[in-house]
């Protein structure tokens, strides 16, 4: 580290006594320290209108253009969460919802949907008291679907773009933060009223956030994919009628 930044100074240096160099010799020839001045005040004053141009503008339109391509990434990553587990599990919870019907409708998304109805959606559903009865829940099955994918889990958490989103990061953690629960029990059958009521706090944190997490990449198919936003409709894990095969 040191020695990369004497070499810099060094550089910077060099540098600055080559161009001392170079108007001395302009001087020597032409004998005009006058013209010299005139356009060393000039090309300073102009270092002042590129600092503004490159960090300010430039840079500024890489940076989001290089946040855009990354986000386009992450959401590949978002939507092969939601093909591997993500659905299933949305499924499992809210079949073991019990005030599910008072936010059905709100969760069957419809091509038609703008912008702001998806945002007004979000913002009731933050309301909603998440329930999951988790004594009607085949823990055993549950643990067995998350231990298996824990490998995928783990592929996922490893990607350096996470960071650029953080719900999907906080999704994430709390679904593994379940499994490693789920794993560590062993045979959950058997588990005691303690440990079944911290499993149900676990399940409902994934349950929320998962249905946050859904609503959000929904929109992000509806604005830039809209065949997988048809396919994504059609296998809705809250409508009741939803199928893969077109109706006709």
């Amino acid at each position: 580290m040191r020695r990369n930044i004497n070499w810099i100074i060094f550089l910077g240096v060099s540098l600055l006594a080559a161009s001392v160099a170079v108007y001395y010799i302009h001087y020597l020839i032409f004998d005009d320290a006058h013209h010299i001045f005139i356009y060393m005040v000039g090309d300073i004053a102009f270092v002042f209108i590129e600092v503004l141009l490159v960090t300010l503008i430039i840079h500024r339109v890489l940076s989001e253009r290089e946040k855009r391509e990354r986000m386009e990434k992450l959401n590949m990553v978002i939507g092969a969460f939601f093909s591997e587990m993500g659905i299933t599990l949305l499924t499992y919870f809210s079949d073991f919802d019990p005030k599910l019907e008072t936010i059905r409708n709100d969760l069957i998304v419809k091509d038609n949907w703008s912008e702001e109805e998806f945002a007004m959606v979000n913002q009731r559903l933050r309301k909603y008291d998440y329930q999951v009865e988790a004594s009607g829940i085949e823990l055993n099955d549950l643990s067995s679907f998350m231990v298996g994918k824990r490998a995928f889990l783990l592929g996922l958490m490893q990607n350096p773009n996470l960071l650029e989103h953080e719900s999907f990061s906080h999704l994430l953690q709390a679904v593994f933060h379940l499994t490693e629960e789920l794993a560590a029990r062993g045979n959950v059958c058997q588990i005691t009223d303690p440990d079944c009521k911290h499993l149900n706090i676990d399940i409902r944190r994934v349950y929320s956030l998962l249905v946050h997490q859904w609503l959000d990449y929904m929109l992000h198919l509806k604005s830039n994919y809209p065949y997988f936003f048809n396919y994504a409709m059609r296998t809705n894990p809250f409508d009741q009628n939803a199928s893969p095969f077109i109706q006709i």
